[in-house]
């Protein structure tokens, strides 16, 4: 079953290693849609590094994910492991030249983080909307997968793709919970 999958992104939004997020209450799920479906996963974070001014908001940071680490949880067995197999490959995001994404995020407003998010070598400026209550930051982080060269299944690309064909834009919402 061949269709989409992340990005980063991206549970690319935040996270800290060894930092101010606690990352067992923080989640990034992403999700990806086709004509005939979706498909739905979380993503896995190497590394991160935010820092918060005195007003919360965040000054800047950095956020590395594990493109090793995407999973698919709506489906199970063989069918798990191939939609695995395809998005971690040439066709998507060619985990063996490119295993991690980035985000770098360069300022915040209090409402979206404004920044540069980094997968397969090609970078892109993105905006991300949010909300805070206490320490938790929520929203959705979206792009279209065709920025960062994933054709796949395109209907932007190639024509006559009837129900195989995967939509461009892919999303990932996430729930960060600082320490």
């Amino acid at each position: 079953m061949k269709t989409i999958f992340l990005t980063l992104a991206l549970g690319l939004s935040f996270a800290a290693h060894g930092g101010n997020v606690d990352l067992t209450k923080s989640s990034f799920a992403w999700k990806g849609t086709k004509v005939t479906g979706k498909h739905i996963g979380k993503v896995g974070l190497q590394s991160a590094d935010l820092n918060l001014g005195p007003d919360g908001r965040i000054k800047k940071g950095q956020v590395v994910i594990d493109l090793n680490k995407i999973t698919v949880t709506d489906l199970e067995g063989e069918w798990a492991e191939k939609f695995l197999t395809h998005i971690k490959s040439a066709d998507f995001f060619d985990i063996k030249k490119y295993p991690t994404a980035k985000l770098i995020i360069i300022s915040d407003d209090g409402k979206a983080l404004k920044g540069k998010m980094t997968i397969r070598n090609k970078t892109r400026d993105v905006t991300v909307k949010y909300t805070k209550v206490g320490k938790v930051y929520s929203g959705v982080l979206n792009f279209n997968r065709t920025k960062f060269d994933m054709k796949y299944g395109s209907g932007s690309f190639f024509k006559g793709l009837g129900d195989k064909m995967v939509h461009d834009n892919v999303s990932v919402d996430f729930k960060v919970v600082l320490k």
